[in-house]
This record gives structure tokens, C-alpha cells and sequence, in this order.
């Protein structure tokens, strides 16, 4: 009975050595992201808010016309 366990144990140990050393280390490679990128001709607001600057300084513009003094 002891040569039948020794065998047995002797067996599992070959088994299970060999399969934990199958193969070999498994590496992933992270890809890297595929982003869309925009066209640079994008209009955005700051335009559109410069546009309104202007107009409000030529319509709102300061009063450059002295005081006129009643007689």
C-alpha cells in the first residue's frame, strides 16, 4: 500500500508540475485610444463674443461732445 501512495503522489507531483509551467507568461499590450480629433477651423464663441464687443463699443461708444452751457 505504501508503493501504491508514494506512486500516486509521485504521479500528481509530475502532473501538476508540468502543467504549472506550461505555456509561459501571458502579456497583455494595452492598444492606445483612437481619439477623432476636430478640424482646427472650429468657429467656438470667442468670435462670436468679439463681434458683440465691438459692435456695443461702436453703437454705446463714449460721448465726446462738451457740455453746452445755457445762456
Amino acid at each position: 500500500m505504501k508503493k501504491f501512495l508514494t506512486s500516486v503522489a509521485a504521479a500528481s507531483l509530475a502532473i501538476s508540475a508540468s502543467t504549472a509551467y506550461a505555456g509561459g507568461p501571458v502579456v497583455v499590450a494595452e492598444e492606445p485610444e483612437v481619439v477623432a480629433e476636430k478640424p482646427a477651423s472650429s468657429a467656438g464663441i470667442l468670435p462670436l463674443l468679439l463681434v458683440g464687443v465691438v459692435l456695443c463699443v461702436a453703437l454705446c461708444g463714449g460721448d465726446d461732445d462738451e457740455e453746452q452751457r445755457p445762456q
